[in-house]
């Protein structure tokens, strides 16, 4: 099993708050974004969506046919829908990329995406570890991939582009220090 109840509770809080640069693993691996939003609403949204995620992973029970969703803000559930408008043109932009890119014809179901989360799945071969500006309009989502370079990430492009990337590049796997410095100037 990748992920424990000890790792997503790591997870999460990396997600509340930047780790310290001492903790970082032998190797992260990045997403590089271009976005259409400024750069703290997008990493706002993109935390907030992990956020929900990863408090289901730590509390629910994944043996139930529905998860709650409330946790999810509304503009993720709606994109997250085949049949209901993304309310906002970030999300609506950002599916069409990502269906774009995938190729595939119809956007991840919520419920579909959050089991993504079942701590038992191992489809997820990421953990989130942070995310920094990198440009005027450009981020990098850093993750732990456990040092692989190909890795099962769908599930996160498809959170990376719905919350206001126009492309996304990657993964490619860095040492740590390279994240140290984006993320505290060093």
């Amino acid at each position: 099993m990748i992920h424990s109840e000890e790792s997503v509770a790591a997870e999460l809080d990396r997600v509340r708050q930047r780790p310290t640069a001492d903790v970082a693993p032998p190797a992260l691996a990045a997403f590089t974004a271009e976005l259409t939003q400024p750069f703290p609403d997008y990493a706002d949204r993109v935390r907030e969506v992990l956020a929900a995620a990863l408090y289901l992973a730590s509390t629910a029970e994944f043996d139930d046919e529905d998860l709650p969703t409330d946790r999810f803000p509304e503009w993720f559930a709606r994109v997250s829908s085949r049949n209901g408008e993304p309310p906002a043109e970030f999300a609506r932009d950002g599916r069409a990329a990502f269906l774009e890119r995938s190729g595939k014809q119809n956007p991840w179901s919520l419920q579909n995406w959050i089991y993504r989360f079942d701590p038992d799945e191992e489809s997820r071969g990421w953990e989130f570890w942070d995310i920094a500006q990198t440009g005027t309009s450009q981020a990098r989502i850093w993750v732990d991939s456990w040092g692989e370079s190909s890795f099962g990430s769908l599930d996160l492009l498809w959170l990376l582009y719905t919350a206001g990337a126009a492309r996304v590049e990657g993964p490619q796997v860095h040492k740590p220090a390279v994240w140290v410095s984006e993320a505290f100037g060093r």
